[in-house]
């Protein structure tokens, strides 16, 4: 059985969480409120903001400051959530959601330096910026120990960072407003003593089926991933069902462990659309096609009368497009006869059968075309057209 190197929760508290928590410590006898009150965009953001934060936590019958904190971000649902508790024992209480104005990158982790990944895992706040290029910012412990092991071993990235503005190469960017309210209450937090905030960051919020269906789709092929993002959702369903942080180990391959995690579950019953069988029955004809003519073949009405004609089919195809496909170019093959009629359709490029033999159906009802001619003489002749369906 492969070894358990970290407990996350609790060895990042007493080794290094503490010493690089203590970046932007106060000297002996200032609080870190009143240091981080020192420079002028963190006392802005107080005065703004603490008084409003105060009456929330009243109401909602939280102890202000913050006494225990827990923030976690979902990637393709662009939230951040803060949970804030009063005791160890008790359940979390959510407190704010903010919307994460801008994504890089894609779903799964972050794995080198310039990747333009926003990672996932399990991460917490060790350093506060007030000074940042971002109004203000909340660093993350990016690269964790697993980050370390599974990333780019001399270049895995650096710099992750909640912060305002909104716009990132990896970051959580969240508005300026929005980061002066999350600043104050992360630095009142830890003006208290809460040294360790956690942050997890997920690829999306598992209880949400348009995100759970995007997900599964885009893990299908990916063995890899969609293992990782197993570990991630178990994490998440344990917060869901309990309210706790759950406790996270990881192997010394740096794969996650989530500590007594729930049976794996399906949380939306996946119904599969089942396409209709086409009644398309082609027209085949043995046939010998002209390479040279003196005259192409011609649509009734011309040219301008063929583009309207291929307008409105390409219309008329939208409904049955395959799922989750907004815009297809169909290439398709076919004749026009000596008599001007259309036979022997090809799909060269296209959907799924379905869609294809629908297509051709719709094409192969054609009105008569004026038949290509070898001098004076009808004959057959091949066309290859390009249908455009959808946006």
């Amino acid at each position: 059985m492969s070894r358990l190197l970290l407990i996350i929760i609790f060895v990042f508290i007493f080794s290094g969480a503490y010493s690089r928590s203590q970046e932007n410590t106060p000297s002996y006898g200032k609080s870190f409120v009143d240091y981080q009150k020192g420079f002028k965009r963190a006392n802005s953001a107080f005065a703004a903001n603490e008084a409003n934060l105060k009456a929330l936590f009243e109401l909602k019958g939280l102890v202000w400051p913050a006494r225990y904190m827990y923030l976690r971000s979902f990637k393709y649902d662009s939230q951040l959530e803060v949970w804030i508790k009063n005791t160890i024992q008790e359940e979390y209480k959510l407190l704010k959601v903010y919307k994460v104005c801008a994504l890089s990158g894609a779903l799964g982790p972050k794995r080198f330096e310039g990747d333009y990944q926003v990672p996932e895992g399990f991460y917490f706040i060790d350093r506060f910026n007030p000074n940042s290029s971002y109004y203000l910012s909340l660093g993350l412990n990016y690269p964790n120990a697993s980050d370390k092991i599974l990333s780019d071993q001399e270049h895995p990235g650096s710099g992750i960072y909640i912060h305002g503005g909104c716009a990132t190469v990896g970051c959580i960017p969240i508005l300026d407003d929005k980061i002066s309210e999350l600043y104050v209450l992360t630095a009142g937090a830890k003006s208290v003593g809460l040294d360790y905030i956690p942050v997890h960051i997920f690829p999306i919020k598992y209880n949400e089926q348009k995100s759970y269906e995007y997900l599964a789709r885009i893990t299908k092929d990916n063995e890899h991933l969609k293992e990782f993002t197993d570990r991630l959702e178990e994490a998440y369903d344990y917060f869901e069902k309990y309210h706790q942080i759950p406790v996270v180990m990881i192997k010394d391959n740096g794969e996650y462990v989530v500590n007594n995690s729930l049976p794996k579950v399906h949380k939306f019953v996946q119904v599969v659309k089942v396409r209709p069988k086409s009644d398309f029955v082609p027209v085949v004809r043995d046939v010998t096609v002209a390479n040279v003519v003196t005259k192409w073949p011609e649509f009734p009405g011309g040219i301008q009368a063929f583009e309207t004609y291929l307008k409105n089919l390409g219309q008329e195809m939208v409904p049955m497009l395959p799922e989750e496909t907004r815009r297809l170019y169909a290439q398709v093959e076919f004749i026009i006869d000596a008599d001007g009629t259309s036979v022997n359709f090809k799909m060269i490029q296209g959907g799924d059968e379905y869609f294809n033999k629908e297509l051709m159906k719709r094409m192969q009802k054609m009105e008569k075309w004026q038949p290509a001619m070898s001098d004076k003489t009808p004959v057959p002749k091949k066309i290859v057209q390009t249908v455009v369906v959808g946006e």
